[in-house]
C-alpha cells in the first residue's frame, strides 16, 4: 500500500513538473549577463549588454537565443533598434549603425551618450546624456539636435505624427512637428526610463509608477502602483512591463496587471518581442525567453462550437516565413476547458517551438508561427489534447 501510494505521489510530481511553464534561460555565449537592450530584425535578435574584462558589447542569436556569438561592437551598449536593413546601437561615446545585421559596424557623426534609439521611415532619433534629442533624416548617416536640449533622455517612443521623449527628472515631452518644437506634459516630475505606444494609448515607466495616456499626454492615470518600470513593449492588446518587481502583463491594455515571474529573476531591463516569443533582459542574469502563448493565450476566431478534435494543415504551404495553423476544440463532456499543447518538429523529431500550452474553452482557433529563424526544410507540428495526440502534418519552409 505504501509503495503504491509513494508511486502515485511520484506520478504527480512527474505531472507537475512537465505541465508547469517557467521562463527558460538563454544565453550560451552571452559573456556579460547586464542586458541593456534587446532588439530584433527578421530571425536576427541582438543583445546590448555592459562591458567588463570577461568582455561584452553586442551579441546576436539567430536562434531564438539559443547560442549567441559577439556581433562586433566591444564596449557598453545602452540602446538597440532595427528599421529594414538597418541595425542601430548607442553607447557612450556614439551610434553605431551595421547594414548587415551586424557583422560590421560603422560609427555615425554623432558622438553622442546615447540612452535610445527610436526609427520611423528614414527619420532615426537618439535620446541623450544631457544634450536632449538628436534626428537624422537620411537613416542615420547626418544628425542634428533637436530644440529638446539640456535634458538626459532615456527613452523615446513613435506614434503617428507624435514623438514622446522621457527624461530624468523632467518627465514626458511631445513633438508633433519632428522635433522642431517641443511641449513638456503633464507628467512633468519624475524620471521616465521607459515610454511605448499602443494604439491611442501611452504607456511612461518611472521609477515609482507606470502611467498611461489616452490624450496625447495631456493627463496621465496611474495604471501600475508602487512598481520602478525600466521596460515596455506591445503585443496588441497585451502590454509587457519589466522593472525591479520583475515581469507584468496585461491583456486589456493596461487595465488590469498580472505578475509572471516564474522562474526569472527579478530585475528587468528591457523587452522584446520576436518570433511567437517575448525575450526579457535582466541585470546579470543575462537573456530569458517565454512562448507568447502562455503569457496572454489565443482566442477563439468562431462563435460556432465544433463537433469534434481537428488540426487543419497549415496556410499557406509552403510558406517563408510566416504562416497560420487552424485547429478545433469541441465541447467536452467532462468539463468546460481542454489541455491543449500545439508543438513544432524539425525534420529528426526534435522540438523546436511550443505554439501554444493552456487550457481553452470549446471552439476554433487560429495561431501564427513565424519561421524567421529556421532554414528551408520539412517541419512537422502536432496537437496534444488531454494527453491524446492527433495525427502530425508536415509543412515546409521555402526561402
Amino acid at each position: 500500500m505504501i509503495q503504491k501510494m509513494l508511486f502515485i505521489i511520484c506520478c504527480l510530481i512527474i505531472v507537475v513538473i512537465s505541465t508547469k511553464a517557467d521562463w527558460v534561460q538563454v544565453s550560451n555565449g552571452i559573456t556579460q549577463p547586464n542586458i541593456n537592450a534587446l532588439t530584433a530584425n527578421g530571425n536576427y535578435i541582438f543583445a546590448g549588454t555592459n562591458y567588463t574584462f570577461q568582455g561584452g558589447g553586442v551579441f546576436v542569436t539567430t536562434n531564438n537565443g539559443m547560442n549567441w556569438s559577439v556581433s562586433g561592437i566591444f564596449m557598453q551598449t545602452l540602446s538597440l533598434a532595427s528599421n529594414g536593413n538597418y541595425i542601430y546601437a548607442g553607447t557612450p561615446t556614439s551610434l553605431y549603425r551595421s547594414t548587415n545585421f551586424g557583422a560590421n559596424w560603422n560609427i555615425t557623426s554623432l558622438g553622442r551618450w546615447v540612452y535610445d534609439i527610436a526609427t520611423t521611415g528614414n527619420h532615426v532619433f537618439a535620446g541623450c546624456r544631457d544634450s536632449g534629442v538628436f534626428i537624422s533624416t537620411n537613416y542615420g548617416l547626418n544628425w542634428s539636435q533637436t530644440s529638446l536640449t539640456n535634458r538626459v533622455v532615456g527613452a523615446l517612443a513613435i506614434g503617428g505624427n507624435y514623438i514622446f521623449a522621457g527624461t530624468a527628472t523632467y518627465g514626458v515631452y511631445c513633438s508633433t512637428n519632428n522635433g522642431t518644437n517641443w511641449t513638456q506634459t503633464s507628467l512633468n516630475y519624475t524620471s521616465v526610463p521607459a515610454l511605448a505606444i499602443n494604439g491611442s494609448t501611452i504607456f511612461a515607466g518611472s521609477s515609482s509608477a507606470l502611467y498611461s495616456s489616452t490624450n496625447n499626454g495631456a493627463n496621465w492615470m496611474t495604471t501600475l502602483n508602487n512598481e520602478s518600470i525600466y521596460s515596455l513593449a506591445v503585443y496588441g492588446n497585451n502590454i509587457f512591463a519589466g522593472g525591479g518587481g520583475g515581469f507584468f502583463v496585461s491583456t486589456d491594455n493596461g487595465t488590469s496587471w498580472i505578475q509572471r515571474i516564474e522562474g526569472m529573476p527579478y530585475y528587468l531591463l528591457s523587452l522584446c518581442i520576436t518570433n511567437n516569443n517575448v525575450f526579457a533582459g535582466t541585470d546579470g542574469y543575462g537573456v530569458w525567453r517565454r512562448p507568447l502563448s502562455e503569457l496572454v493565450g489565443i482566442e477563439p476566431i468562431s462563435s460556432i462550437v465544433p463537433e469534434e478534435f481537428k488540426l487543419f494543415q497549415n496556410y499557406p504551404n509552403p510558406f517563408n516565413p510566416l504562416t497560420k495553423i487552424k485547429f478545433d476544440i469541441p465541447s467536452n463532456v467532462k468539463r468546460q476547458t481542454s489541455n491543449v499543447k500545439l508543438i513544432i518538429y524539425d525534420i529528426v523529431g526534435k522540438e523546436i517551438e511550443i505554439l501554444v500550452n493552456e487550457q481553452l474553452k470549446p471552439g476554433s482557433y487560429e495561431v501564427d508561427w513565424n519561421a524567421s529563424g529556421y532554414s528551408s526544410g520539412v517541419y512537422f507540428y502536432k496537437m496534444i489534447v488531454d494527453n491524446q495526440q492527433l495525427e502530425p502534418k508536415k509543412m515546409i519552409i521555402n526561402k
